[in-house]
């Protein structure tokens, strides 16, 4: 587990990204980044026809992820996606509010597996998994 330092700076290194602001990402819960994030689906997330454009989710889902994964790192540890695979289960309309939240199924020595939930108002709307290798920090 990294120090509750180092935890923060990666949390806070993640939200800072251009295109998660850009996208309007938000933590579920400010206390436990694990729980997830969500972001609305504005214009930046929208396709030509007004619908949650699928790659926002392809994203979101790798974010996802990552946030549910970094309890299981430690300090000297970072982790990388090596395959993302996701299921698109129903269309969005633009101005909902999408949350996903990632659970970790094993984390392995050198390769972590975790699965993503999206829902919007409680129902799912896509299913991600994810595969990340554990490498060193730096």
């Amino acid at each position: 587990m990294p120090s509750p330092d180092q935890l923060m700076t990666r949390v806070q290194a993640v939200l800072d990204i251009p295109l998660h602001r850009f996208l309007g990402m938000q933590l579920r819960d400010p206390a436990d980044p694990s729980a997830g994030v969500w972001f609305p689906v504005d214009h930046p997330a929208q396709n030509p026809h007004g619908m949650l454009h699928g790659g926002v989710v392809y994203t979101l889902v790798d974010v996802a992820a990552f946030l549910a994964l970094l309890p299981h790192l430690t300090d000297d540890e970072h982790a990388v996606t090596h395959d993302l695979t996701v299921s698109l289960l129903r269309p969005v309309s633009a101005g909902a509010r999408v949350e996903l939240t990632g659970t970790v199924l094993r984390r392995g020595r050198a390769v972590a597996f975790m699965r993503t939930e999206v829902t919007v108002d409680g129902a799912l709307v896509a299913t991600g998994q994810v595969t990340k290798s554990v490498v060193a920090a730096g």
